[in-house]
């Protein structure tokens, strides 16, 4: 952890270490030095997997048979939810007892604003190494730590020397740090975007800088503009607590692919009635419903509709998606799905511990 600003950096990010298959192999000691999957069944898809596994090509939102086939050796081990909200809870108070400027972004991943550390005369980087050791000694599993001054540079030193890792990246580094690394490196570049950029000829980082701000968001939208900062190493986003929901979510993986619409009716009725329990708990209420479906060759599909007002209504929210799932059936009549979701975004006011990457169901493709 030697760095020449390490006295001054108070923005981490904290990430459990395969958060699951760790919870799962602290309470079966006989699985510790084995690789373990926790994903659905055969049909399902890899929830997380240990570092064993992924060493042999096993990653989150694989389909379970072919985990099975890199991994032939592996414990396979279905979620079980309760017992790592209650972990995740219990590591979150760790957090807590820091300080109170803590950002959930999941169950087991947050950001800490350590300034208020900073001002007490505290170095925030000795207080981390204690808040892992002291995870590690009374919740039995490892973090994994980035530091540094802003979001985005704590969240890509988090990744930097994971499992069990605490990486450094300061202010005066970052600029060349990011420079030769890909354009996937920065937070919010998924597929989509990274295949369009490369069809523009960047692949690195620096590359991006080129662009004036007002061609980023020509190119790429609102995302453009703070792309412009992020390939920068800046990222002016303060650490939020409490920070609101983004959507809440229920999905689930078929027994069977089906394109029948009677039997796809059903699903969405009961994850239309789950989305819909889950915003009531926590007070929300959302305006636009959107309808994943994933067609048995993995194609991915989603189709919205934005309603005049906010609704936490389940008959309401199962009414929108089956009319969303009717017209795409219509539309494909010989399409098959292996996997359906229901979402409800855009809340009006409240806040919510749930997070974007919300509770899933046991053969859900979502990762946490």
């Amino acid at each position: 952890m030697r760095h020449p600003e390490l006295t001054s950096l108070s923005l981490a990010h904290i990430d459990c270490d395969a958060f699951y298959a760790a919870v799962e192999k602290r309470d079966d000691p006989s699985i510790r030095h084995q690789p373990v999957i926790v994903g659905g069944g055969q049909r399902g898809v890899v929830t997380t997997a240990c570092y064993l596994a992924r060493i042999q090509g096993v990653r989150s939102a694989m389909p379970m048979f072919k985990a099975r086939q890199l991994c032939p050796q592996a414990v396979i081990i279905k979620p079980d939810m309760a017992k790592y909200r209650e972990t995740g809870m219990a590591v979150r108070e760790h957090f807590r007892a820091l300080t109170s400027d803590v950002e959930p972004l999941s169950i087991d991943e947050a950001f800490l604003d350590l300034s208020s550390t900073l001002k007490r005369g505290r170095i925030p980087a000795l207080e981390l190494a204690r808040l892992a050791q002291n995870v590690q000694d009374q919740e039995g599993i490892t973090l994994s730590i980035g530091l540094s001054h802003n979001k985005l540079l704590a969240k890509i030193a988090s990744d930097l020397d994971k499992p069990d890792g605490f990486a450094v990246l300061g202010r005066s580094e970052a600029a060349d740090f990011l420079r030769d690394k890909p354009v996937k490196l920065i937070w919010g570049v998924g597929p989509a975007t990274a295949r369009r950029m490369h069809d523009l000829g960047i692949s690195r980082i620096g590359q991006l800088r080129a662009f004036p701000r007002e061609d980023m968001t020509r190119l790429f939208g609102r995302f453009g503009d703070r792309l412009y900062d992020f390939c920068r190493g800046e990222d002016p986003r303060r650490v939020r607590e409490g920070r609101a929901s983004k959507s809440v979510s229920s999905e689930t993986t078929l027994a069977v692919d089906t394109g029948a619409l009677a039997a796809l009716t059903r699903v969405v009725e009961r994850l239309s009635y789950r989305v819909a329990d889950r915003m009531e708990r926590h007070a929300l209420a959302g305006r636009r419903v959107t309808l994943k479906l994933k067609t048995s060759d993995f194609e991915v599909l989603t189709r919205s509709q934005t309603l005049d007002g906010p609704t936490a209504d389940a008959r309401m929210l199962f009414s929108v998606a089956q009319r969303l799932l009717t017209q795409e059936v219509k539309r494909q009549p010989l399409q098959t799905y292996r996997l359906l979701g229901v979402s409800v975004a855009e809340f009006d006011g409240g806040s919510s511990s749930i997070t974007s990457r919300q509770d899933s169901d046991p053969e859900s493709d979502e990762e946490n």
